[in-house]
């Protein structure tokens, strides 16, 4: 079966990756080396980090690729395959259950959805910004350190309360 993805070149992207395991924090354990797996492979295949979130067991992120580039396939298979060179390294093994010499860390896939204008934008940062507290690793937005929120903040975009209270459900993610 071939996987259809739409061809936009120089696209901003939201993604989720998971974790082949939902169970475990491998993602949160191991964070210096997502960092630096993430790090070596946009110094090699540049592309911006609008947003992110890193939760223990998946994470979201938004990206823009240079113009005349549509290729984060090659970006995910780097980024996965070296997070899990990089546990093997540790002494991490995990049973190849797909018989085609994989690691079983990640999910085969990741879910992605082309950001068609600002307010798509809003609405997907929005969402990887509280995705912490909707999944009760946090009990406000500013307390969760492995997000692009600090970022924001820092940069003047958002305020440290930003979705301090209660929030209304946000329309963004993988349902949309």
């Amino acid at each position: 079966m071939q996987y259809r993805r739409a061809k936009i070149k120089g696209g901003t992207w939201f993604f989720t990756a998971n974790l082949a395991d939902r169970s475990g924090s491998l993602l949160t354990d191991h964070i210096d080396l997502l960092r630096q797996v993430t790090a070596n492979v946009q110094n090699r295949h540049p592309f911006r980090i609008d947003a992110i979130v890193i939760l223990p067991e998946h994470l979201h992120a938004i990206w823009t690729l240079p113009p005349g580039d549509d290729d984060f396939p090659t970006r995910w298979m780097l980024i996965k395959a070296g997070f899990s060179r990089g546990l093997a390294r540790k002494g991490l093994w995990f049973a190849d259950r797909s018989g085609k010499g994989e690691r079983n860390i990640w999910q085969r896939r990741y879910w992605e959805h082309l950001i068609c204008n600002e307010d798509d934008l809003a609405k997907h940062v929005d969402y990887i910004h509280y995705n912490p507290v909707k999944h009760r690793h946090a009990n406000r937005v500013c307390e969760w350190p492995y997000s692009s929120f600090h970022r924001y903040v820092e940069k003047g975009l958002l305020p440290l309360d930003w979705a301090g209270g209660d929030v209304a459900e946000i329309k963004a993610g993988e349902a949309f």
